[in-house]
């Protein structure tokens, strides 16, 4: 391989394909822990989930002219709404309503920032907003993850000390893989324990086809699901920015200006249309990929396309389908206490590196609302066991979530800046 496609700078047309399957898998392999988990976090299909990023990638490709080496994957700050939804509106279609609304809202910032420009839309998000949001999103999953975990919690620490593990001590391109390698070692250690049932997992695989059309589902609308799940887009829009931001670093290009940040969110914003349309998690700009990117040096987005073609594939391999299904709660458990910590820690850092100063009286005003307001209406009920929050017209009510993102919003553009 030559130096000039070490650097990135050419086409790799002169590559073997072979090559290419190579750097396609490891893309997959970066990808996959991820984007699976999220449906099983939430009880949406795995193989739908695999066959919308698939298929939204290859959407986001087409729309942003096929320059941006992106790879799209299920969202994190997605679950907490997803798992709300799915409890209060007796079923996930209802969060697939609400997800199609959301990619809709990625559509809206993208004629947004086209028509008004990037930075006058950034001031409805500086980092005091969007930080302390992120911080409600992990901590709001918290009890979510214990509770996953305590269904056997000898596996849940087995599969936590792994992730510990291999993020710290890991070398290379294995220290990019820490979900993967735990769920493996979790469910060995699932079989050795019992909590696998081999011959019932056999029967199951005996039974299944090789080749199954992912179960995919309809949605459907309500408009509290929809109130519920949309202000996720405030926080998921600053997500893309920076994820954009990184991967223009990484390759050395700005895409911002080409093809510009008004295709790389209709882009994701129709990949996110089409995950709720069929029953698959929001997507969402993956950085694990553009960690792949930083390692080999190889950008092509060509590479991106196989790898988003091969996991379109894996979504209709039925065999494959049951053997994720089969994972049990606690490995998912473990898992999750680790990520969805890491989701209110990143929150934390977005406003460490953004040097917020919690000396000005407004600063601790903004935050003190979005964490109370987020946070206790999420576990405070009234007297019938109801969660508190506030009812619109026809018992529709607004999530902690929701309101948290409007008071933040609201009281950063009032509240005077000395």
């Amino acid at each position: 391989m030559s130096e000039k496609t070490l650097n990135g700078t050419n086409d790799l047309k002169d590559i073997a394909m072979s090559r290419k399957l190579v750097l396609a898998l490891q893309h997959i392999l970066a990808m996959f822990g991820a984007t699976v988990l999220v449906p099983m976090l939430t009880g949406l299909n795995p193989s739908v989930a695999l066959l919308s990023a698939g298929a939204g990638t290859l959407i986001f490709h087409l729309i942003t002219k096929g320059m941006v080496p992106v790879f799209l994957g299920s969202s994190f700050a997605f679950i907490a709404v997803i798992i709300e939804v799915g409890d209060k509106f007796g079923g996930l279609q209802y969060a697939q309503g609400g997800i199609m609304v959301a990619g809709f809202m990625y559509i809206i910032m993208a004629i947004l920032v086209r028509v008004f420009g990037l930075e006058k839309v950034k001031s409805f998000f500086p980092p005091i907003v969007t930080g302390p949001m992120i911080i409600v999103i992990g901590l709001n999953l918290s009890p979510v993850a214990i509770g996953m975990a305590s269904a056997n919690w000898t596996l849940s620490i087995i599969v936590l000390s792994t992730v510990l593990l291999v993020a710290l001590y890991a070398k290379g391109f294995l220290k990019l893989l820490p979900i993967l390698i735990a769920v493996l070692v979790g469910y060995v250690a699932a079989i050795a324990l019992g909590v696998v049932n081999l011959a019932e997992l056999s029967l199951k695989l005996s039974e299944a086809k090789l080749l199954a059309i992912p179960a995919v589902t309809l949605p459907k609308f309500h408009l509290g699901a929809i109130l519920t799940i949309v202000p996720i887009v405030l926080v998921v829009f600053m997500e893309h920015i920076g994820d954009v931001t990184t991967n223009g670093a990484v390759v050395g290009k700005d895409f911002f200006k080409e093809p510009g940040l008004h295709r790389t969110l209709l882009g994701d914003g129709i990949a996110t249309m089409f995950a709720g349309m069929v029953g698959g998690p929001a997507n969402t700009t993956y950085g694990e990929n553009t960690g792949v990117l930083a390692v080999t040096k190889v950008y092509d987005p060509s590479i991106i396309r196989l790898a988003a073609m091969i996991t379109l594939g894996l979504s209709f391999i039925g065999k494959f389908a049951v053997i994720l299904q089969s994972i049990p709660v606690a490995v998912m458990g473990g898992i999750s206490i680790v990520l969805f910590g890491m989701i209110a820690s990143v929150g934390m850092r977005t406003i460490v590196e953004a040097k917020i100063d919690f000396s000005e009286n407004r600063n601790l005003l903004i935050a003190a609302l979005i964490l109370v307001i987020g946070i206790g209406t999420a576990v405070a009920t009234d007297g019938a066991g109801n969660p508190i929050g506030i009812t619109l017209r026809g018992n529709i009510q607004l999530s902690g979530l929701s309101l948290a993102a409007i008071v933040g919003i609201v009281a950063n553009k009032i509240l005077p800046q000395r």
